[in-house]
């Protein structure tokens, strides 16, 4: 059974910094894409970033890229996702995925993040001063 769990989220002022993790359990680590989406309040699900089985291959979404950087430790069967220069409108639930990506011809995203044999159960990150 895969079983993702998020952590690192938390309140930090707008300019701040948080280092998020997701650790994978129940599937080979390092045979998958991973990626992170989030949710804000009243919003719909937005991805942000995927990378590729060896790290190689990342892709950003515009409204992150250059702030937020996305890593993995296939050892330590952890994702990552440093967040910097944050905004207010960075305020969301984030989520890490299994096998989730975007290009920017396609993305294979679900509408929600319900299925829990794709998503963990998200890190809150709220930015305010």
């Amino acid at each position: 059974e895969v079983q993702l769990v998020e952590s690192g989220g938390g309140l930090v002022q707008p300019g701040g910094s948080l280092r998020l993790s997701c650790t994978a359990s129940g599937v080979t680590f390092s045979d998958h894409f991973f990626g992170w989406v989030r949710q804000g309040p009243g919003k719909e699900l937005e991805w942000i970033s995927s990378i590729d089985r060896s790290g190689g291959i990342i892709r950003y979404a515009d409204a992150v890229n250059g702030r937020f950087t996305i890593s993995r430790d296939n050892a330590k069967n952890t994702l990552y996702l440093q967040l910097n220069e944050m905004k207010v409108e960075d305020t969301a639930m984030y989520y890490c995925g299994l096998d989730i990506y975007c290009t920017r011809i396609y993305c294979n995203i679900p509408t929600t993040p319900n299925d829990k044999s794709i998503f963990g159960q998200g890190t809150q990150v709220t930015v305010s001063s």
